[in-house]
């Protein structure tokens, strides 16, 4: 809870006094300037710590080494940890949100490829399992609501399955585990069956077997949290791509087209709907990767890759052996981005493609790391 004894973010926050009353008079200072603390404060005159600098500006600012700094950030950090355990905690929301899962599972999954960070990674597939086999129905319908014991309240709404689904397909960019890609797409089918407007444009917030409302409504506005809609789309071009699903993209198509109005008349109120609309414009980059998983080579070309902030653009992997020019099986690859995608004289391969069209393929990871440090200058 942001609350705790009747006062917002009281638990946290925190006056210049008392840290040098915790601290004394040089580690309060220290501590002060590392956080950015004033006697007027930054919320409602307390002071909510923040770092607005890296350890070694910090240290250049305070005249002193990092090793240093780190040595008395940390000493700081366990005095003042005990000293805020002894306040009285706030509450603590029990429930679990399909929905909001699904953003997490996104972000952790983004920041363990981007940072190669395996507790990030392993977090969104520890959420992701056990949202899979907790928040579903024997039929693949999610749950909105369940307990820390698994146990399921209310059935999901829009924002479960496309938060869900894109949070999925995040996770396979970051693994190329095809069971990922398969459950979003699975929960596509079904947010797009049950979901749908057949008639006008768009999604409903709640499914066609709903109990009955006094109107069905739909969630148009990109707020605190993206809409159902704005991420419906995302989902949608995104598989599309991966998958060359066409009736994907019609229904993005269809869903962009009706938000029209909203975009040109409250940009503000579509921020994620404009993002999805920049994707479907493209030019959307499609990057097929041949190579063998354990090889630190392969992962230096990922790095090299996933290093660029390029968000329009989708990525998938085989691993050699799975697959040689040789094998008929290579023509069935369920990725259609893959397919026909051969490792060139079985060394690292990578292709760079639009709309299943592809360039020469670069082969060796000098020429591969070449290549996406130019495209990104």
């Amino acid at each position: 809870d942001a609350d705790s004894e009747g006062e917002e973010g009281k638990f946290y926050v925190w006056r210049e006094d008392q840290l040098h009353a915790a601290l004394g008079k040089e580690l309060g200072a220290f501590a002060c300037r590392i956080w950015g603390v004033s006697p007027g404060g930054n919320f409602e005159g307390h002071n909510i710590l923040f770092r607005a600098r890296t350890d070694q500006e910090d240290a250049d600012a305070l005249n002193i080494s990092v090793p240093k700094l780190r040595e008395q950030l940390n000493s700081v950090k366990e005095t003042l940890y005990t000293l805020r355990a002894q306040r009285i905690w706030p509450g603590r929301d029990e429930k679990i949100l399909t929905a909001w899962n699904g953003l997490m599972i996104s972000a952790f999954a983004r920041a363990g490829s981007v940072y190669q960070e395996p507790r990030y990674l392993a977090a969104a597939t520890r959420a992701a399992s056990w949202l899979l086999q907790h928040a579903r129905d024997t039929n693949g319908r999610l749950f909105r609501t369940l307990a820390a014991d698994g146990t399921a309240r209310l059935n999901g709404y829009l924002e479960d399955y496309a938060f869900l689904a894109d949070g999925l397909i995040s996770l396979y960019d970051a693994t190329f585990d095809d069971r990922w890609l398969n459950a979003a797409d699975e929960l596509a089918g079904l947010f797009l069956k049950h979901f749908e407007d057949p008639t006008g444009v768009g999604f409903y917030f709640v499914p066609d077997d709903h109990e009955q409302l006094i109107a069905r409504t739909k969630d148009l506005h990109d707020g605190s949290t993206p809409s159902g809609n704005s991420v419906a789309v995302m989902v949608l071009l995104r598989l599309a791509k991966l998958l060359d699903r066409p009736e994907y993209l019609h229904q993005a198509e269809r869903t962009l087209k009706g938000y029209h109005d909203l975009m040109a008349e409250h940009p503000a109120a579509a921020g994620q709907m404009l993002i999805s609309l920049d994707y479907y414009l493209g030019p959307t980059e499609e990057v097929a990767i041949i190579g063998r998983p354990d090889d630190p080579v392969t992962q230096r070309a990922l790095d090299a890759i996933r290093q660029q902030f390029q968000p329009n653009r989708v990525v998938a992997f085989r691993a050699i052996g799975t697959g040689t020019p040789a094998e008929p099986e290579h023509s069935q690859e369920p990725i259609p981005l893959l397919r026909n995608r051969p490792a060139v004289e079985n060394q690292l391969t990578v292709y760079i493609c639009e709309n299943q069209v592809c360039q020469a393929p670069i082969v060796g990871i000098d020429a591969i790391e070449r290549a996406f440090t130019r495209s990104d200058s």
